[in-house]
């Protein structure tokens, strides 16, 4: 979970400033402040000026606030943030931070699970968008002992444990293993808290052999809840794609576990296509045929990885699905256009051929799909003004479609603009002006 943090929303703002109440200028929705000291900005506050801003309730005495502005040279006032001395000295300092990624969370390290939450809760949102490898670089500097006891405490939230899970996966040792499988088997789901990143913590200290366990807790029990065996999936790609502590091959052993329960095999189907496992054709093709009202939805992953797989053997298969289910073939083909793989025979992980660029153009199918499903997809520049970039679009959550910038680039901007026509139409035929809509003449005159 990663929310914007105060450097990344002051660094937004054109002032900042810390303030206090003038006493007795309270009113229902308005407050005078007395500006103290200017954190940012000092071209546009002075000391001691006073701001009118909204503000409800009743301050305590010598009460200080964040107040944050934007839009000079009338400026408009974020609401007041009550912050205390100790946070008052965290924003100072956060405004002379180094640029350097590594020497930012050196410091935020240590507001880790501080007493004040403002604090706490601002260096984990530092941490929950660093990238993994960065990070990694934190080993030295990282408190296995204080790890150790974060990851014990229920009354963490789980998103904090998850970070410190992958802090402890980072900076443990081996016999840590066995206190993080004490909590795996733990029937207490709070004990359980952050269960993906717990589980790939496991697996990155206990190596191959750990995996064994999370095979008999969550994907070969089939009594496994559904969130359980989803977070281990989650762990599992996550050792596929940015560690190489496991093989690829032993962490797609796993995922075929997947395959013997009908109802989640969609969960890995797009998995084993990204990896290039093409050894399941076999097992695929009789799951597809199988399915009933509670596994059809596993129909379409099938068909999209039969679409990718470079054996001959694929295409033979997809020609006798399509007859099978025409409508799934459909869907298919409609909403996940992907590119194919290299015709060669190979198992191999790994990809050496040039990514194929796609473009997010409309809310369509299901979030990731495409990008999982296609070994060769890269994600490019977007079309959707929702978005800011391609890693926005991917964890946003939203629905997606992709078009092919190579072949497909006209028709990118064809969706854009017969959706934008359709639209107008629609507004001139239902809206009109005044109750003279045109569809409403033209239904009138053909009812007379």
């Amino acid at each position: 979970a990663v929310s914007q943090t105060l450097r990344q929303e002051m660094a937004a703002m054109d002032t900042v400033a810390i303030a206090r109440i003038v006493p007795g200028s309270e009113t229902d929705s308005t407050a005078l402040f007395s500006v103290r000291t200017i954190i940012n900005g000092q071209e546009l506050l002075q000391t001691k000026q006073e701001l009118s801003i909204n503000y409800f309730g009743k301050a305590k005495e010598e009460q200080n606030f964040l107040i944050m502005g934007v839009d000079p040279p009338e400026l408009l006032w974020s609401s007041p943030l009550p912050v205390s001395d100790v946070a008052v000295k965290y924003v100072e300092s956060i405004q002379n931070l180094p640029e350097d990624a590594m020497a930012r969370l050196e410091f935020y390290m240590q507001y880790l699970e501080h007493p004040e939450s403002l604090l706490a809760r601002d260096a984990y949102s530092e941490f929950a968008s660093a990238d993994y490898p960065l990070i990694q670089d934190l080993k030295p500097k990282m408190d296995r002992e204080q790890l150790l006891e974060w990851v014990q405490d229920d009354s963490l939230p789980p998103d904090r444990k998850r970070l410190y899970f992958v802090m402890l996966g980072i900076c443990g040792k081996r016999s840590d293993a066995k206190l993080l499988e004490e909590l795996l088997r733990s029937e207490d789901p709070n004990r359980r808290a952050g269960l993906d990143s717990l589980i790939a913590c496991f697996a990155t200290l206990k190596g191959a052999e750990g995996l064994d366990v999370i095979d008999e807790l969550f994907l070969k029990n089939k009594k496994s809840q559904y969130a359980d065996t989803y977070s281990t999936i989650m762990a599992l790609r996550f050792h596929a794609n940015d560690t190489d502590v496991i093989e690829k091959q032993r962490v797609l052993q796993s995922m075929r576990l997947l395959l013997d329960r009908p109802a989640l095999a969609d969960l890995v189907i797009p998995d084993l296509a990204r990896l290039g496992d093409w050894s399941q054709i076999d097992k695929l093709v009789e799951l597809f045929k199988t399915a009933d009202q509670k596994s059809s939805w596993v129909r379409v992953p099938i068909i999209n990885y039969l679409r990718i797989c470079p054996k001959p053997e694929a295409e033979e298969s997809l020609k006798e699905l399509k007859e099978i289910d025409p409508a799934a073939y459909k869907r298919a083909i409609s909403f996940f256009p992907v590119p194919r793989a290299n015709s060669d025979n190979s198992t191999d992980t790994s990809s050496n051929s040039s990514p194929t660029q796609f473009r997010y153009v409309a809310s369509y199918g299901q979030p990731e799909y495409l990008t999982s499903m296609a070994p060769n997809v890269q994600l490019a520049s977007l079309v959707s003004p929702d978005y800011s970039d391609a890693a926005a679009a991917k964890s946003s959550g939203k629905p997606i479609i992709a078009v092919d910038l190579d072949s497909n680039r006209i028709s990118a901007i064809s969706v854009v603009s017969m959706f934008s026509v359709t639209l107008w139409i629609a507004m001139w035929l239902f809206i009109g002006g005044a109750g003279n809509s045109p569809l409403l003449c033209i239904l009138t005159k053909q009812r007379s």
